[in-house]
């Protein structure tokens, strides 16, 4: 794999993702919907650690496959597993450039998404952790429930060029954004309706097909 071309690894056999239901796996559910191409989705409990079809983790077991035990891991047609979100993200951008989710490397355009996309994953996505855990009091969470809405307004500060994160177009920064909207709404209890323009972007993703079937296929709701 080394030295290898990332067009060079598109191939015909489809990608697996590893996903469990409403975790962060729940936005490159949502491109690789977008991007058209097959793949296969196989769940994972991450409470228990382990695939939820017994038959497969018998043949190899999740911790073999993703030793930390978290979602997303993408396994390419070769074997290789990707992991972490937003990289998962960009290499599925990357090696399907006709879908247009990410503008090339090298463009002032990518690297102001890839802001974008690094503020979600640094500042929403891992902001939004103590929430899973109980370990954290009610007044450390209140602390960061506050300190997050103040995040949610710099996010909603890229929607005034156009529709989508990026302007005009939807790209993978919106997928990831969905996905932090809907946790910071049925895990922290956070408001969209606090930041004007979240409640109608938050919307307009949900009805999108892409995000609509991920959902559906997941046994969730916007």
């Amino acid at each position: 794999m080394a030295g290898a071309r990332l067009a060079d690894l598109v191939m015909p056999q489809p990608l697996t993702l590893y996903f469990a239901p409403s975790a962060c796996s729940l936005s490159a559910h949502i491109v690789l919907r977008e991007l058209g191409a097959p793949f296969e989705l196989v769940q994972v409990d991450l409470r228990n650690k382990t695939l939820v079809d017994p038959a497969r983790e018998a043949a190899q077991r999740w911790l073999e496959i993703n030793p930390k035990g978290y979602v997303p891991a993408l396994r390419l047609p070769d074997g290789t597993i990707i992991t972490e979100a937003q990289v998962i993200l960009g290499y599925l951008a990357d090696t399907h450039p006709d879908a247009h989710l990410a503008p090339p490397h090298g463009t002032l355009a990518r690297v102001q998404l890839d802001m974008i996309v690094s503020f979600i994953a640094t500042e929403l996505h891992k902001g939004l952790a103590p929430f899973f855990h109980p370990a954290f009091g009610g007044d450390y969470k209140a602390q960061v429930q506050q300190r997050l809405a103040q995040r949610f307004i710099e996010l909603a500060t890229r929607l005034r060029g156009g529709p989508y994160l990026g302007g005009e177009r939807f790209s993978i920064a919106d997928a990831y954004a969905f996905y932090v909207l809907r946790t910071w709404q049925k895990v922290a209890q956070g408001e969209l309706a606090t930041v004007p323009e979240l409640p109608a972007y938050y919307q307009r993703l949900a009805e999108r097909l892409s995000v609509a079937k991920a959902l559906e296929v997941e046994g969730i709701t916007a």
